[in-house]
C-alpha cells in the first residue's frame, strides 16, 4: 500500500441495534471506537482484517481497527 493512499474506505460511524460501532460493511473496534471517536464521525479505515467473532461475523465479515478521522491529514 502506497503512502499516498488515503485508505481503503471513507465513511461515517455509525451503531446497530446490537450495539456494534460500524462504518459501511465493517465493523470497527469497539473497545478502540469508544476511546477515540463518537457517532457520525467520518472516518478513513487504513486495513481490514477478517473479523474473528462468531457473534457478528455474519453481519460483518471485515473488521478494522485501523483507523483515523477523514479530516486529519497524514
Amino acid at each position: 500500500m502506497s503512502k499516498e493512499k488515503k485508505g481503503i474506505y471513507t465513511g461515517i460511524i455509525e451503531k446497530d441495534n446490537d450495539g456494534n460501532y460500524f462504518c459501511g460493511e465493517y465493523l470497527l473496534d469497539y473497545q478502540y471506537t469508544e476511546a477515540k471517536f463518537k457517532l457520525g464521525d467520518e472516518i478513513n479505515i487504513k486495513t481490514v482484517i477478517e473479523n474473528p467473532s462468531d457473534k457478528s461475523y455474519g453481519k460483518y465479515p471485515k473488521k478494522s481497527r485501523n483507523f483515523f478521522l477523514a479530516n486529519l491529514k497524514e
